[in-house]
């Protein structure tokens, strides 16, 4: 053989042999991404932290984060319907609901590190079975176009949903599958002098207050942006990240925080028990609590961190911090023990008196 043809066959065979390494190499690294499936709200935070959060710490650890997608009470059953073999590794859950996840068993303890001693103390809870991400509370949202070309003045207390002008433009979340829902109407339970123990004095009054004015009760907030836009509603219960989310999307929109104090709520995050990546789904918990994380959550989905090291970008990241400290300071918490405890009992009533 010809020593150049020699040289060119040897040449083409480490080639060869370069690619098919390079092809091994390649496979094993495939092989080697794990997936971690994260239960959490749509919308909004899925695109939030799926773009501008997830992608850093997969890139880290050679992994692939997969939101599975619904409201809380929707993760919180496909949860405890796979409680033996959980098919996702970490879930997001308003507080209230986390509550009652832990109660079933299905979280594992977060372990110690420096990111979950940075959040505020109020984001912990008890025995570290589950942190608050994001945090926020439950005011009142109303449709600002509508106010304007009415004249009226923005509304300042929960009582403004039961005011005859609003006759017909309520939305009211249910009280049975939303949060919103809830908080709304034990706020209006503790005005008409209730208690979260004693909940008579905001059902004997609902119907003749603020149930006689709405227009419809929604299992979600899915449908308010809609209602707004089309000017079926002029009122309801929503956090300021929601309404911000709103307002993004070119709705006019504006929050207001109710005299008597909005209702802390927080989107927490545990670690489901028993899944198949233990290690990996704790550093997956852990990364979510770091400033970095919960900066990007800020800058890019109006998420209020609960890591207070968290930096906002931007004169408009800066004023939300700022006005989120300042709905704070009237803000106010439920006892979710008890809420818990009677809330089937609650449920029921609700859906047989209220929306029947």
């Amino acid at each position: 053989m010809h020593l150049s043809s020699r040289f060119w066959s040897a040449r083409m065979t480490a080639v060869s042999f370069a690619l098919a390494v390079a092809g091994m190499s390649a496979s094993v690294a495939m092989a080697q991404t794990k997936t971690l499936y994260i239960g959490m709200n749509g919308g909004v935070m899925e695109k939030t932290w799926t773009e501008h959060v997830f992608p850093a710490f997969e890139k880290a650890n050679n992994a692939k984060v997969v939101v599975v997608p619904g409201t809380s009470s929707d993760i919180l059953a496909k949860a405890q319907a796979n409680k033996d073999k959980p098919q996702m590794h970490v879930m997001f859950l308003d507080d209230g609901i986390m509550v009652r996840a832990i109660g079933m068993g299905l979280c594992e303890k977060m372990k110690p590190s420096a990111a979950l001693n940075e959040v505020f103390p109020a984001a912990r809870f008890k025995g570290d079975m589950a942190t608050g991400v994001t945090m926020g509370m439950t005011g009142l949202v109303y449709n600002k176009k509508m106010f304007a070309e009415k004249g009226w003045a923005a509304p300042t207390s929960w009582m403004d949903l039961a005011d005859p002008k609003f006759k017909g433009k309520v939305v009211f979340q249910s009280l049975s599958s939303s949060t919103f829902g809830l908080h709304g109407f034990l706020m209006f339970n503790r005005i008409k002098g209730g208690t979260d123990k004693n909940v008579e004095p905001g059902f004997n009054a609902w119907k003749t207050s603020i149930g006689s004015n709405v227009l419809e009760y929604i299992p979600s907030s899915a449908k308010l942006s809609e209602m707004m836009q089309t000017g079926e509603a002029a009122i309801a219960p929503l956090t300021p990240t929601a309404v911000a989310g709103l307002q993004e999307k070119g709705i006019a929109v504006e929050y207001a925080q109710p005299k008597e104090g909005s209702v802390v709520l927080m989107s927490a995050e545990c670690v489901l028990a028993n899944n198949s990546e233990p290690v990996l789904a704790q550093k997956l918990a852990e990364y979510l609590l770091t400033a970095e994380a919960q900066a990007a959550g800020l800058q890019h989905g109006n998420q209020i961190p609960s890591n207070p090291k968290s930096q906002a970008v931007g004169d408009d990241a800066k004023l939300k911090l700022k006005q989120f400290g300042d709905y704070m300071k009237t803000a106010v918490t439920v006892d979710w023990d008890v809420i818990n405890e009677n809330r089937p009992a609650w449920n029921a009533r609700w859906n047989k008196t209220i929306e029947r």
